[in-house]
This record gives structure tokens, sequence and C-alpha cells, in this order.
């Protein structure tokens, strides 16, 4: 009840953390507060009052109006503190879990009913431990309470609060639980303000908008319970546990932790996979900290996960709320009372699951609300922490595929569950957990919050997202399935032994060396590690192996290039800053500066780049590692056939095409015509697939329905989109001609990597 600091525990052993000795002095009075409870807890407290050394003036119940009549009489320095009986699950391999054997047994190991209780206190005593709250005087207690509603409730929730951090230290802070939250938004003033001028804004009586609130606030408050955190944690393990080992970032952790103890932490992980929420929370709670609450659309609300899920700190957001003043309200309270008292929080920036491999462009809509939040003084500060969740493989990939190649999304339900549920039953490789630098949302924000410049506003919220974005790439690590898919896909539909594999592997492994990124490559220095990569691959149809010949050679599966591109993508942006290099060594020595600040404007809809000084600063430095001459080097091609790696075509090709199909598409059509985005993509999609069987596109990865609408963005960013008059016409036809400039020189940087190749792996180009 004192704040923030959990109150030492005590198990019915004369231990008390002394309210005597705490606020208000050694002659102070001191009320005890205890629930009703049963039997059994009532003789548990009494005999810890007759052993112990507190003698408190009154005992009373948490509620009632024997507590509020108290209150009124009592002198400033009055100590007030708690108790009760904390009831813990037996223990069963080390750890201390509701499961369903519980539920199904129809008792709750945490609340036991009055028969199971007495055999419980005689039979396993450390199951049945009293905790003290830390106690507070009523002067201080005063203080803190808002004045609005009543004093009383206000101490008796104070009271529930510090027993539950007392609670805590027995059984871990992954099961720090809010209580009472809507209850104690409701009574806020700030909250009550709020209504009152939104009621005015909307014309609406004060209660229409207090009832309409209240009831937004039911649908998003997350009624988290331990018991549901254990049950649904069991109930859905499954769906991981079995198919990945889990490499865990644990120095991250340990920073995390000590972060966590001054600020509340928002958990912006990437989303390849509906497992992501499920890794992070058992790699969270292995590690004791408390549970997020995790900001989700409505659409898993379905039964019977929805109600469990919620109750274990899921919160449904409703997908679309328009201009609904009062939601939006109600949201930016919630998510402000869960930051001011340091509860975590997590969502996924991208709106949905990468569809192919690569980060998708952030959605700002929730952390708008939590900057607001912090910039009206809802919560002092919230610390961004970007998570990187890379697979070696994910089962889910095909079905993604087939969706960029226009088929629908599967709705999820539960039949939807159960069958992905059976796909994750067999171990299919290793799954990474990494955690990058976190940063202080208040102090990315620009000044004068959203109340000033709406402008300034904007582009510093759009900063922290990508600067969260950079991070997560930053800590990603480049899988061993990411650099063989990297390298088949490279050589087209060609064949390549082991041997030749593992030739075009060795230099990309010494890149990420030297450049000391992060990757698992060491792999792939033996055949045996190369052989192991593929075979998975294999066994998943990503790669075919046929071994009717002389020796075995491997390429990609007909049909499965999307497939192996997303595995592909989750590395690439390692590699941007080389391919971007390669490609400007092929422009005059004066132009390679600027010709790669236009590459980064090309591929900005694609990938995320620092502001542009650190990119020009970056770019400088990877172009030393090309050839430290290359500033005044003319023969841009010489550098690059001396040079043992070449990137270019294989990372930037397939994003390069589909920005090409879109560009013709555009120069050929009426400029006065309107572009109506799915007439259109369907549009590139069939034209695309004319391309790619006339030999002008690399390969099917190309054709991509998330590609061409990113290709579309960056249209649009050039005004080529709207409908227009000939000078658009005009200016579309620039936009491929350019295109086609920088195929032209990808083509060339292929063409000088197949030569190079053939020392590497014996083929002709």
């Amino acid at each position: 009840m004192g704040g923030p600091r959990p109150a030492q525990p005590a198990a019915g052993d004369g231990a008390s953390n002394g309210p005597g000795n705490g606020p208000g002095g050694a002659g102070a009075a001191v009320i005890l507060l205890a629930g009703p409870g049963s039997e059994v807890e009532r003789t548990l407290v009494t005999r810890w009052l007759d052993e112990g050394d507190l003698r408190p003036s009154a005992v009373l119940p948490l509620d009632g109006p024997g507590l509020a009549r108290s209150l009124d009489r009592a002198a400033p320095d009055t100590v007030i503190t708690a108790a009760r009986v904390a009831w813990l699950p037996r223990e069963r391999g080390g750890e201390r879990r509701v499961r369903w054997s519980d539920v199904l047994s129809q008792v709750n190991p945490r609340r036991p009913p009055a028969f199971w209780q007495t055999r419980i206190a005689h039979r396993e005593p450390d199951r049945a431990q009293l905790v003290v709250a830390e106690p507070a005087t009523v002067a201080a207690l005063r203080e803190r309470w808002g004045g609005t509603g009543s004093f009383a409730q206000f101490v008796s929730r104070q009271a529930r609060l510090a027993l539950d951090r007392s609670e805590r230290a027995l059984t871990g802070y992954r099961y720090k639980v809010p209580k009472d939250v809507a209850e104690a938004i409701e009574d806020s003033p700030g909250f009550r303000a709020g209504i009152a001028r939104l009621a005015a804004q909307l014309g609406l009586s004060r209660a229409d908008a207090m009832a309409r609130a209240r009831a937004d606030l039911d649908s998003l408050v997350a009624s988290m319970s331990p018991v549901a955190v254990d049950l649904l944690t069991g109930a859905l393990r499954p769906l991981h546990a079995h198919a990945w080992d889990v490499q865990v970032d644990t120095a991250g952790l340990d920073r995390l932790r000590e972060l966590n103890r001054r600020h509340a932490l928002v958990f912006l992980p990437s989303h390849r996979s509906y497992a992501d929420p499920l890794l992070l929370a058992d790699v969270l709670a292995e590690h004791d900290f408390p549970r997020n609450h995790v900001l989700g659309g409505d659409n898993l609300r379905f039964w019977p996960i929805g109600p469990l899920a919620k109750r274990s700190g899921v919160v449904f957001i409703r997908r679309s709320f328009g201009d609904d003043e009062i939601y939006k309200f109600a949201l930016r309270e919630y998510l402000g009372y869960l930051l001011a008292k340091r509860f975590n929080l997590e969502w996924y920036m991208e709106g949905g699951r990468s569809r192919t491999g690569k980060l998708r462009p952030p959605r700002y809509g929730l952390l708008a609300y939590v900057a607001e939040a912090i910039a009206h003084g809802r919560a002092e500060d919230a610390c961004l922490v970007p998570v990187a969740i890379t697979y070696d493989q994910l089962r889910e990939v095909s079905a993604m595929a087939a969706e960029q190649g226009g088929a629908a999304k599967k709705t999820e339900g539960l039949s939807w569950l159960a069958s992905y549920a059976r796909g994750q039953l067999a171990r299919i490789g290793t799954v990474h957990v990494r955690f990058a630098e976190p940063l202080s949302l208040r102090e990315a924000l620009a000044p004068g919050g959203p109340d000033g410049d709406p402008a300034a506003w904007r582009l510093s919220l759009q900063k922290v997202a990508f600067e969260v974005a950079v991070r997560i790439n930053r800590v990603t690590p480049v899988t061993a399935t990411a650099l063989v898919t990297l390298a088949l896909l490279g050589v087209r539909d060609r064949a390549l032994t082991l041997g030749q594999v593992r030739g075009v592997l060795e230099p990309l492994r010494a890149y990420l060396t030297e450049r000391q990124l992060p990757h698992s490559g060491d792999l792939l220095r033996t055949d045996d590690g190369v052989r192991r990569v593929l075979g998975a691959l294999a066994q998943q149809n990503v790669v075919t192996a046929y071994a009717g010949g002389e020796e075995p050679v491997y390429a990609i599966e007909r049909g499965q290039h999307l497939v192996a591109a997303f595995y592909r993508n989750s590395a690439i942006h390692h590699f941007i800053d080389r391919a971007v290099a390669e490609l400007v060594m092929l422009s005059e020595p004066a132009d390679r500066l600027d010709e790669a600040m236009r590459l980064r404007d090309q591929l900005k809809f694609e990938f995320f780049f620092p502001d542009k000084a650190s990119y020009r600063t970056e770019l400088r430095a990877e172009l030393d590692r090309l050839d430290p001459g290359w500033e005044t080097e003319p023969d841009g091609r010489a550098v690059l056939e001396r040079s043992s790696l070449r990137v270019a075509s294989r990372v930037l090709r397939s994003f390069i095409d589909a920005q090409l199909v879109v560009a013709e598409r555009l120069a050929a059509r009426p400029p006065e015509r309107p572009v109506e985005d799915k007439v259109f993509l369907d549009e590139c999609a069939g034209v695309g697939q004319q391309m790619l069987l006339q030999g002008r596109l690399h390969g099917p990865e190309s054709l991509s329905r998330e590609l061409f609408a990113s290709a579309v963005k960056l249209a649009a960013n050039l005004n080529l989109i709207d409908p227009g008059g000939a000078d658009l016409a005009g200016r579309r036809r620039e936009f491929a001609a350019h295109l086609y400039e920088v195929v032209a020189r990808l083509i060339i940087i292929d063409e000088i990597d197949a030569l190079g190749r053939r020392e590497a792996i014996g083929v002709e180009p």
C-alpha cells in the first residue's frame, strides 16, 4: 500500500513485515484489513497474530461499512496494512502451475474450497502461505487518493494491490496482474473530465457518454488471472513446443529486467508466425517477467480461446473504430493506466504476419495512442523493446505464399486451430529470440506532443517506428536456411551439387563473419551441415534433390520459389548495403553516392534504412570494403570482377522486377484512366506471369502481390497513380525506363557472378 516496493511474505511462522515499525512510528495505531475468508484462513491469520509482534487496534474486512467508519475516525498517522492466505499449486516438475487436470477435478489450487483447505493445511502446509501488505498511513493514502469516489473503496483497492505485490514474492513476477482496472480508471479525475468534454463535443449527456465508455472499457480490459495464464500457456504450448528448439538472448533479458524496475516495457516483435506471441510469452515467463498485455485484433476472439485469452492478458481491439471518439478515449486511458502502473505491453506493428519474410511497413495507430498517453502525462515514459523472432522453418509459409499468388486467406476458428495444431507436432528446427537496444519513447517524441505541431508529431512517430524496425533487423540472425535459399535462388533454376552449394555459400559466410553480423552460418562450414539444411528443406518440399546421376544435385522445387524467397528475405537486409554498393559501382565515380541515395528512395517501401546522413556513412564504409579506391576508380566492372562476393542480383532482382511489372502496366495505361487497386494487382499478376515465361523476369519469387502492392506505393509516392494528362504518361515512361536501366545493371552483375562461379562451382554460365 505504501508504493511499488513489494512486502516480504510471512508463512504462518510469526514473521511480519513490521507495520508497527513502518510509517507512523512505533506508537501509531494499526488497522489490519483481512478478507472474510474461510474458517481455515481466519485460523491461520489469528495464529500469525498470536505468535507475532503485531497488535492491531482493529481487524476489519477489506470491504464494508466498518472500514469507512474507522477511516473517518482514524488519526492521520494510523497505519493501515492487510494480510491474507495465498494458496499455491502443488509443486510438479519444479513448477507450481495450475494444470488442466486441476480444472477437470473442479478444484482450483489457487482458491481451493474449504474442505480442501483443511486437508492442504494439515498435509501440505507449504501450500498455505500468509502474505502481508506493505503498510501505509492514513495521511499518505489520502494524499494519493484522487478525491473522487469512496476513500474506503480506494483504501480497499490499494490493500488488494499491495497484497498482490507481496504474493508475487512467492509466485514470481510472471503472475503480476492488474486488479479493479475499470473501476480505478472510472474513478480518476482525468477520466471523468475527459468524458465531460466528449459529452459536450458529441452532444450527449454525461450519463450516456459514461455508459458508452464503461462498455468500451469492459470490452477492452483484460481481466487477468494467474489461473487463466497457467491454463492458456499449458493449452497453447503444443502449438510451438514440439516444433522448435528455442534459443534466447538471455543477456538482453537481464538488461530488460533491470530497466523494467523503473519503466513499463513495450515489446514490439517481428511477426512471421501465429506462434510468435506464444513463444515470447513462454520465454518471458521462464525468466520471471510479468505477463504482457498483448494487443491484438478481435478476429481471434473466437470460442473457446477468446474468453480464456482475455483472462490471460490479451486485449482484443476492434479492427476498425473510425470516428468513435469515446472508444478511442477509452483505449487511450486504458493504455495510459497500464503504463503508469508499469504493466508491460506487446503488439505487432506490422499489423499482420509477413507474407514475404522481411519486415512489413509499420502501422502507427497503437503507437500513437501510447505516445499520446505519455505526452498527456498519463505515464512518465515507456521503453520500446524491438524483438526479432526468427525461424529456421515455418509450416505456415506455404499458405502465405499461396496468398501472394491470389489465394484467399483462411478464416481463423476452432477447426483452423485444430488443423494448425496438428501441423506443429513434429520438430522443424530452431527459433531465435533476440532483444535489440530499447529506446525511450518520451525522448524520441516531438516536443509539444500531439497538441503542438501535428506534422512534427506525425514525423516523430514515423521515425520511432522506423527506428524500431531498423533495430529489429540489426539483431535478426541470418539463419542457415536463409543462406541456402539465397544461394539456390541466385542461380535461377539450375541444380547444384553439394560442393557447388558450398562454393556459393562460402563468400556469403565470410562476409557475415567479417562484418560481425549475427548468423548461424557456422553450421554450413561442413558437408554434413549443408546436407542437413538441404535435407530439412527437402523434407518440407522447398528443395528438390535428384540422386539419379553421379551425385545428388539440389534446386528449388517447382512452384516453391515464393516459399524459398520467404526464408531468404528474412536475412537479405544484412546484404542491402552491399547490393547497393555493387550497383553504384557501375555508375560514374562522381555520381556514385547520389545514385546510392536514389536507390535508397526507390527501395524505401521495401526496406528500412537509417536516416540519410547515417546511410551515407554506412554506404561509404561498404564501398570501402568493396574497393578502397571506389571514389576515383573509373572501371566499376573490374572492381566487381575482382571481388569474391556479388549479391546485388540475388538480393534485389525480385523486388526490382516487381517494380518493373508495375511500371510497365502504368506506362501502357491511358493516363486519364483511374487505377483500381485489386483490378490493377490482378493485371500485374497476369502480365507478370507472361513476362516470366518470356524470360524477362529472373524468377517466380517476383510474382508476389505484396511486392506489387509495395511497388504501387512507390509509384504513388512519385505521383504516378492518380489520373492525369500527357505529362503523366511521359513520367510513367521515364519511371519504366529507369527500372530497365537498373535491371540492366543487375543483369551485368549476374553475368559477372556467373563467370566467377566457373571456378567456384565448375559450371559454365
